[in-house]
């Protein structure tokens, strides 16, 4: 098991203490973007949207993980944590429908794998 794979199963578990819903892991290594992995979960109300940002970051402090940016935790509609190779966006479930962020990512790695095979 790699580092980076002992922290993606670290912050999913951090997450989950927090009793995030709908957790979505992806691989974004194909895409060469600024990321390995983005994981994507939902807070019931504003509160836990809150409550489960900042029990990640309580937990990379903890643990020693670097913390790049965070935003929008405050207003805990949609929280976004980037620790570089691993960003987190925590959302309100009707926010997570809006945006459509799954759906985007989904359809970009579906693209990336066609890319790839076009060269067989």
């Amino acid at each position: 098991m790699t580092d980076l794979d002992i922290k993606v199963k670290a912050i999913l578990e951090w997450l989950a203490e927090r009793k995030a819903d709908a957790i979505s892991l992806y691989d974004v290594r194909a895409l060469n973007i600024y990321t390995d992995y983005i994981i994507i979960c939902e807070g019931q109300a504003d509160l836990h949207v809150r409550a489960i940002a900042n029990n990640l970051l309580d937990n990379a402090k903890l643990h020693k993980q670097t913390v790049l940016s965070k935003e929008g935790i405050e207003y805990g509609r949609w929280a976004l944590v980037d620790m570089g190779d691993i960003v987190v966006h925590i959302f309100l479930p009707e926010i997570r429908k809006f945006y459509k962020l799954d759906e985007l990512i989904a359809s970009y790695l579906q693209k990336t794998e066609k890319a790839e095979h076009a060269h067989d």
